[in-house]
């Protein structure tokens, strides 16, 4: 499943270059995937009461083009790799032009509330989690 989030550039997210600082593309990218999480079901609040969390372990992302102030941003958030305590995310974020300003590839793996790699209860595994296969 993608799931796209509109994000409208605010003026304390640029930098001294009138664009976007390339810290607040993590931002974006984090409140997509919760919007992400959100929409397919996804018992955060309960996993997190449950003992147990999504860390994310590792993010590669390549800015491709400036989004400047008041730009409408669309975050694209597709699910493309589920393993037994880990998974990844795949976010383009592009301006209502289609121009693509980043793009991501998010992985992350679930915890104990101790730090510990652990599958994600039963319980908690929604279909959206897992990628489309074709």
């Amino acid at each position: 499943m993608k799931h796209t989030t509109e994000i409208t550039v605010r003026s304390y997210e640029c930098d001294s270059y009138n664009h976007v600082n390339n810290a607040v593309y993590l931002n974006y990218l984090e409140h997509s995937r919760m919007d992400y999480l959100h929409a397919i079901g996804f018992d955060y609040k309960g996993i997190v009461e449950a003992g147990y969390s999504l860390y994310v372990t590792h993010i590669d992302i390549y800015y491709k083009g400036s989004a400047f102030l008041d730009d409408k941003l669309f975050v694209e958030t597709t699910p493309t790799k589920l393993k037994h305590v880990m998974g990844e995310f795949k976010q383009i974020i592009k301006k209502e032009d289609g121009t693509i300003c980043a793009e991501a590839t998010v992985t992350w793996a679930s915890v104990t509330t101790e730090g510990r790699p652990s599958k994600i209860p039963e319980k908690f595994m929604v279909d959206g989690l897992k990628p489309e296969t074709n």
